[in-house]
């Protein structure tokens, strides 16, 4: 199936309601992850080509469904990873604590959300797909009373240098305030001040970046001190961080019309 041959009047978001849709999930991530981008599966995961762990027993599971595709198990074409700190709690922890220490995330006031396994099918990868995920996720944020939304974001390839470029841009231009900064945990810190800033050429690298962190950033997402690098998913992690007082205006307003609801802001002593 081509770009042009998709109608997104029939492309529907909402929460897994089942086993089975959850699993579709884990082998639309397997697809996306392992497949087209090269990550390592385990050998359980190989064989059940489904990429899974234990958070996904506690989070939401939000959905981009194509009603027009017949087969249930093949109509899962995105899909985007929810937890919410009972649920973290339930499982002992957050995901990106395995990679970021989120302390001062943890400390705040914040009604906290992580995203992750963000992944969406290669021909699904439009415009109006994705701001059909953002539309679920602000009205689950709005559901929820989500304060500050975070999780880890990727750059593909584990070669610092390659990228050095994005990570400098990231680290100048992006760094989460003070108050809220994530930093990459010792073992796995990488240093992202790779570049002096007035090196960088911040309009052609920002428009290298990879869409999903171009997307958090335009929403007004800020970056967490150090990257990972991520061997099984062949990737280079920055942690993301989004307080909801801090996502532009321009997109709130955006958002708001889409779901048909108001999105009120916290109080502005929760965040920086």
């Amino acid at each position: 199936m081509g770009m042009s041959q998709i109608n997104i009047d029939t492309v529907k978001i909402r929460i897994a309601t089942s086993p089975a849709e959850i699993e579709a999930a884990q082998h639309l991530r397997y697809k996306v992850f392992y497949e087209e981008y090269k990550a390592k599966p385990t050998p359980e995961m190989a064989a059940q080509r489904r990429d899974f762990d234990a958070y996904d027993d506690v989070a939401d599971h939000l959905i981009v469904v194509d009603e027009s595709i017949a087969d249930p198990t093949q109509r899962i074409v995105g899909t985007y990873r929810l937890i919410r700190r009972e649920a973290a709690d339930k499982q002992g922890s957050f995901y990106t604590s395995s990679e970021f220490d989120i302390a001062p995330l943890l400390a705040s006031k914040n009604t906290l959300l992580e995203l992750g396994r963000s992944c969406v099918l290669a021909e699904y990868r439009t415009r109006p797909v994705l701001q059909l995920l953002w539309q679920g996720i602000t009205d689950y944020m709005l559901d929820h009373n989500i304060g500050l939304m975070f999780g880890c974001a990727s750059l593909h390839g584990t070669d610092v240098k390659e990228l050095s470029q994005q990570l400098a841009y990231l680290y100048h231009y992006h760094l989460a305030p003070p108050n809220l900064l994530p930093r990459a945990l010792p073992q796995h810190y990488v240093d992202m001040n790779l570049h002096p800033k007035e090196s960088l050429d911040a309009r052609r690298v920002f428009s290298d970046l990879p869409p999903l962190i171009k997307g958090y950033l335009r929403l007004g997402a800020g970056i967490g001190d150090g990257a990972v690098i991520d061997h099984q998913f062949n990737t280079i992690d920055v942690c993301i961080v989004m307080p909801m007082a801090q996502v532009t205006e321009r997109y709130r307003k955006f958002y708001s019309r889409k779901v048909n609801r108001d999105i009120e802001l916290p109080p502005a002593e929760t965040v920086a």
